[in-house]
């Protein structure tokens, strides 16, 4: 196995494992209807769980997934990223907020951005554009000095253990992290079919599962790449705040730079999304034709970008692949994009009118 990833190279690798969770996420959004903000939505307005329902069953298949692979010690998760540096309540609560909101104004999460471009709603492209730029200028531009004063991250202790709640359980308890993980992953699951409207909609329960197995292939592909290939890679999964700044960057510098796991994720969400516009037949170009749409568009955008990279992750990278670790920040910076996106739904809806 090496071999293979030598001659075809580690970062090539990681970003085919990326590509093939891609497309299972882009079909599952198009095909699915798995969507952040349309789950939030129709929770607050339009009395339906089940789209919110499909998140539980997309975190419960892929925490059994993930911790699965734990358990038959082919997922080191003490090295996936999200537990390589100590975890920050304050950020995880205002990046949340701020991404929360700006999805709300945008009218998409970035995932959500590409899963409508693939479908060729150009609308969505500015999004991911600026998205991706607002990101980088957190990560490593003229915001990066100022995120840091506020949230300077804290590397672990030597022998501390890894900000995971599994793993602080197993710490405590003695009971192991595999078999809190799958358990809870069980009985994640069984909460969700809990509702009839759920259970009657198996093709629902189907894309929400195909959702979670995405989110396991990016953890169990890029843990193989890393412990068989010679070239170092992050172990991750799915995300998509900096991988949308990486691929405008690989797409403007690809003879000098690699391509990397995100940048798979990113085509591999639209290549998903685009197959499953044309099945279902709903393929169209559209564009924007109000400027106040593309203004709040690209203030949304913005918020995203900078507020994904505050919080260590957008709404699929902490509400679910973070969330499929039982990474501690997670359960927080998730309820903190919901408060967040109901906070500008209702500013979109009611302009903060005080109810009669």
């Amino acid at each position: 196995m090496s071999d293979f990833i030598d001659m075809i190279g580690a970062a090539e690798v990681a970003a085919i494992v990326g590509l093939l969770g891609g497309v299972l996420l882009g079909l599952s959004a198009r095909l699915g209807r798995f969507c952040t903000l349309g789950a939030i939505e129709d929770a607050l307005y339009a009395e339906s769980s089940v789209r919110l329902r499909m998140w539980g069953i997309a975190i419960g298949v892929a925490m059994i997934g993930n911790f699965g692979l734990l358990a038959m010690g082919a997922f080191d998760m003490d090295q996936a990223v999200y537990f390589q540096v100590g975890w920050m309540p304050l950020a995880s609560i205002a990046g949340g907020l701020i991404f929360g909101y700006g999805m709300a104004m945008a009218g998409n999460c970035g995932f959500g951005a590409l899963a409508r471009l693939g479908g060729g709603d150009l609308r969505n492209f500015v999004i991911v554009l600026v998205m991706g730029l607002a990101a980088y200028v957190t990560i490593s531009g003229p915001l990066a000095f100022l995120r840091v004063w506020i949230f300077p991250e804290r590397a672990l202790d030597p022998g501390e253990t890894p900000p995971g709640i599994a793993q602080w359980i197993e710490a405590a308890t003695g009971l192991p992290a595999s078999v809190v993980g799958i358990g809870l992953g069980v009985v994640i699951i069984a909460a969700m079919f809990s509702a009839a409207e759920m259970r009657a909609d198996r093709s629902k329960a189907l894309w929400a599962a195909v959702a979670g197995l995405a989110v396991v292939i990016g953890w169990g592909g890029t843990a193989w790449v890393a412990a068989n290939g010679f070239d170092p890679i992050p172990v991750e999964s799915h995300t998509f705040s900096a991988p949308l700044g990486d691929t405008i960057l690989w797409l403007m510098t690809a003879s000098g730079t690699s391509v990397n796991f995100g940048v798979g994720s990113v085509v591999g969400v639209l290549t998903g999304a685009f197959i499953g516009s044309l099945i279902k037949g709903h393929f169209r170009w559209e564009a924007c034709e109000d400027p106040r749409e593309l203004k709040r568009q690209i203030g949304g955008a913005s918020l995203m970008g900078i507020g994904a990279v505050v919080a260590f992750g957008c709404s699929i990278g902490q509400g679910l692949s973070a969330m499929s670790l039982l990474y501690a920040g997670a359960p927080l910076t998730l309820a903190a994009i919901v408060a967040g996106a109901a906070l500008g739904l209702r500013h979109l809806i009611s302009g903060f009118a005080p109810a009669e």
